[in-house]
């Protein structure tokens, strides 16, 4: 995959004002393994390989388990691997970035606030938002994934 053109170098401003967004998640308060599962599961769903490479890495050196990683697209189906707070953000994640399908339901709505604080669903949403405005560049801009620019692992 050639990439097709440096949004970074192009629209520094522009990639400063999400870094912005990105650096308000950091300091939200909300858990860094949430907020990163979260990230990995919206960019699953929307096909980037350049942040599901990046967020699958970032999990692993939080110490997520291998196993849990590979399940979290499937997460209902391992959902003994996920603790409550995990399994609602992965439902919330899913129906914020599939809005224009889903219309985001009361019963989605209901469902996070009873896990959540309002503070937090709100910051949660903010980073739903923000991964899939990053899933928007880096999939119309042809970003390679890091592993796909570093040599092959001998085996």
């Amino acid at each position: 995959m050639t990439q097709r053109l440096d949004y970074t170098a192009i629209a520094p401003a522009g990639i400063k004002a999400l870094g912005s967004i990105y650096g308000y998640i950091v300091q939200s308060g909300l858990p860094r393994p949430l907020v990163n599962l979260v990230y990995l599961r919206a960019s699953q769903i929307n096909g980037c390989a350049y942040c599901i490479d990046m967020h699958s890495r970032d999990l692993i050196k939080e110490g997520l388990a291998v196993e849990k990683l590979v399940l979290v697209q499937a997460w209902r189906e391992a959902a003994g691997l996920f603790d409550t707070r995990e399994r609602s953000a992965l439902a919330w994640a899913e129906t914020v970035t599939r809005v224009a399908d889903t219309a985001v339901p009361d019963a989605d709505f209901q469902a996070a606030s009873s896990v959540f604080s309002e503070k937090e669903l709100a910051d949660l949403t903010i980073a739903i938002g923000l991964m899939n405005a990053y899933n928007r560049l880096a999939i119309a801009f042809r970003v390679p994934p890091a592993s796909a620019q570093e040599p092959p692992s001998p085996l």
